[in-house]
């Protein structure tokens, strides 16, 4: 097995950023898509796009629950699906939902081509259910779109170097207007959710938590690291790294969103503390007696991305990883011959904000806040820009709305 183990930078013609300066990618997220009235809508905004003189491309996603409806199918037959098949399976439900927005189109006076992503040219690694895009050949999207038409690429999949159909994991449509509007060139990358763009909080938690106008790609990357999910993780890393905007807003307005760019662009509001994410379970892993470097190692060779990390003492490791790889890492640790044990009753909040790095007193004020509410953090990590604190999960919600009010994160 082929693995990349690093987003390659994608082919990009040489002319793509002279012709990509009219080129705006807009992703459509399943719950956009969620039925035919509302496919119609988007092709509406495509199309509107398209006279408003921009060449289009889009991303849509799988209609509503269709990808978790696909899974439950895969389950029903199969314990462990083959992975190969898995992938077969589940890249099927973007097919549909592009291939009846380009019908809509048609039917709105304007020409459209529905493209699966090994026809749009997205080349991955082999690894299936979480392949990285190794390039992207957008010959056959320049061509289209040379032609005025708006094109329509399947999100989420892609094709091997040995011409497997391939999948990008949960959210991987965001990966995939990412990476195109990287090699196109594109002038901004749209993602529209169901959502009206970032939040100083999970509006369910903190009704009054507050829109941002703007967040830095290292802002959004630890909000998505954190549990925020507005946008995937990688995408997020991928347009950082090949400068692309991102543009988060709502579908069912025309309101501006929230802008995702460099820490030097003049949109960006240098707020102190932007946002308090949260997960409401990540099972914390302890494992002893083995060498750290050969534990993460394994744990990399099955693709788990962990998240915090601490060396107890000399021979125990304390790390955790994402709920939906759980299972992978109780797996391997039985596997591995060492003592080692999992609970699952912590989540995780997080506050973060570039001003951090400039203003002390943010940590002192973070666990005052908590002891205040008479909440007990388990595991602490920080970065730069974040301070994580793992709690009892029945305590994740008003730890949130705690924090959110002790920083005043309702106001500008």
């Amino acid at each position: 097995m082929t693995t990349t183990h690093y987003e390659a930078v994608p082919e990009v013609a040489s002319d793509a950023q002279a012709r990509g300066r009219d080129l705006v990618v807009m992703k459509f997220g399943g719950s956009s898509v969620g039925d035919t009235q509302k496919i119609k809508d988007v092709a509406h905004r495509l199309v509107a796009a398209r006279e408003a003189g921009y060449r289009v491309v889009g991303v849509l996603s799988a209609m509503g629950h269709t990808t978790d409806e696909l899974i439950r199918l895969a389950r029903e037959v199969s314990a462990r699906p083959n992975p190969r098949e898995y992938d077969m399976l589940v890249s099927t439900g973007e097919r549909i939902s592009n291939a009846l927005c380009a019908m809509a189109i048609y039917d709105l006076g304007h020409e459209a081509v529905s493209l699966t992503g090994s026809q749009a040219g997205i080349v991955t690694d082999t690894v299936h259910g979480k392949a990285k895009i190794a390039e992207v050949r957008g010959q056959r999207i320049n061509d289209a779109l040379d032609d005025e038409k708006i094109v329509l690429v399947a999100g989420f999949q892609g094709v091997s170097s040995a011409n497997e159909v391939t999948t990008l994991g949960r959210g991987g449509s965001d990966m995939t207007a990412a990476a195109l509007a990287a090699a196109l060139g594109a002038t901004v990358c749209e993602i529209y959710t169901d959502v009206e763009g970032v939040f100083t909080a999970d509006p369910r938690i903190v009704p009054n938590a507050r829109k941002l106008k703007a967040l830095t790609y290292e802002e959004m990357l630890e909000l998505a690291a954190s549990g925020a999910k507005v946008l995937q993780l990688r995408s997020v890393e991928f347009a950082r790294n090949h400068d692309v905007r991102l543009h988060v807003r709502s579908t069912f307005s025309q309101a501006e969103g929230t802008w995702i760019v460099d820490e030097e662009d003049p949109v960006l509001e240098k707020a102190i503390i932007s946002g308090v994410a949260h997960t409401d379970c990540e099972p914390l892993f302890r494992a002893r007696e083995i060498d750290a470097a050969k534990l993460f190692a394994q744990l990399a060779g099955v693709s788990v991305n962990v998240d915090t990390i601490l060396q107890v003492s000399s021979d125990e490791i304390v790390f955790s990883a994402p709920l939906e790889d759980r299972e992978t890492c109780e797996q391997l640790l039985g596997s591995l011959g060492i003592e080692w044990s999992m609970r699952d009753d912590l989540g995780k909040v997080s506050l973060i904000g570039a001003g951090m790095k400039s203003h002390p007193g943010i940590a002192a004020k973070t666990f005052a806040t908590l002891e205040g509410i008479g909440v007990e953090s388990k595991v602490i990590s920080t970065s730069p820009i974040k301070i994580a604190c793992h709690v009892a999960t029945a305590d994740v919600s008003r730890s949130v709305a705690a924090l959110h009010d002790a920083f005043e994160l309702e106001t500008a």
